[in-house]
């Protein structure tokens, strides 16, 4: 594990403990079929093949129940999670109302659903166990790609542009849109510039490398959407 890697993970270390100390006395732990992390960084590890196997580094840290939502009064069944405490200056009183009984005296600055069917006993303050995932399980991996702003047709779908030679008065533009008279209009889904990441990937089939408990890191192989700090969800196929 690389050493940015190593002074990051230590720096959430005071910040977990305060989390911590917010839960509800006696509250257990609770399995679901995934949970939700931070993204570090990059590294590599060895397996017992002595191969080098690249992996993402994914820091988690305390995730407490705040609403069970089922079939009955919510029309779905889920459960709600809350992570890291806000100010109460920036926490207003619905959602005080709200997180009062999951350790958390004013708001969470991370709030998320995971649906699934709900495990026996799931109640509201419970922990989310690290453990809910093991070594070699296969999730499927959310998070927000890197945003880029603004982009044209070339770099935001790969178009190959016209010719680069003085004169051609082409380069790197989109080319023809339009249609002839009929429909005499631009096909819904043309792809044109306009704003280029910042959204939603999933990618499937990714293999957990390993789960180290005391230093609360999930170790996933290859690489994993998004920046730095990202909110990364991962959930079992």
């Amino acid at each position: 594990m690389s050493d940015n890697v190593e002074t990051n993970t230590e720096n959430t270390e005071t910040q977990e403990e305060a989390v911590e100390a917010k839960a509800s006395p006696g509250s257990s732990e609770v399995k679901l079929n995934g949970l939700f992390a931070f993204k570090m960084g990059m590294s590599s590890v060895y397996n017992d093949k002595g191969e080098a196997v690249p992996v993402t580094v994914l820091k988690y840290e305390p995730w407490f129940v705040s609403q069970v939502k089922t079939e009955e009064g919510d029309g779905y069944s889920a459960v709600q999670l809350a992570c890291r405490p806000r100010r109460a200056s920036r926490t207003k009183a619905a959602e005080k109302g709200h997180l009062k009984g999951s350790g958390f005296e004013n708001g969470a600055a991370f709030i998320r659903e995971m649906r699934q069917s709900l495990p026996d006993g799931v109640q509201k303050g419970q922990a989310l166990a690290l453990d809910s995932l093991a070594k070699g399980d296969v999730v499927k991996l959310s998070a927000s790609s890197k945003g880029r702003g603004f982009a044209g047709s070339v770099k935001r779908w790969n178009f190959g542009g016209g010719p680069a030679s003085h004169g051609s008065k082409f380069h790197r533009q989109p080319g023809s849109v339009g249609n002839r008279t009929w429909p005499g209009r631009v096909m819904p889904g043309k792809k044109f510039p306009g704003q280029f990441g910042n959204e939603i990937v999933s990618v499937r089939n990714v293999q957990i490398v390993d789960v180290l408990p005391e230093e609360k890191v999930v170790l996933v192989k290859g690489p994993v959407p998004g920046g730095r700090n990202t909110l990364v969800q991962l959930m079992k196929v």
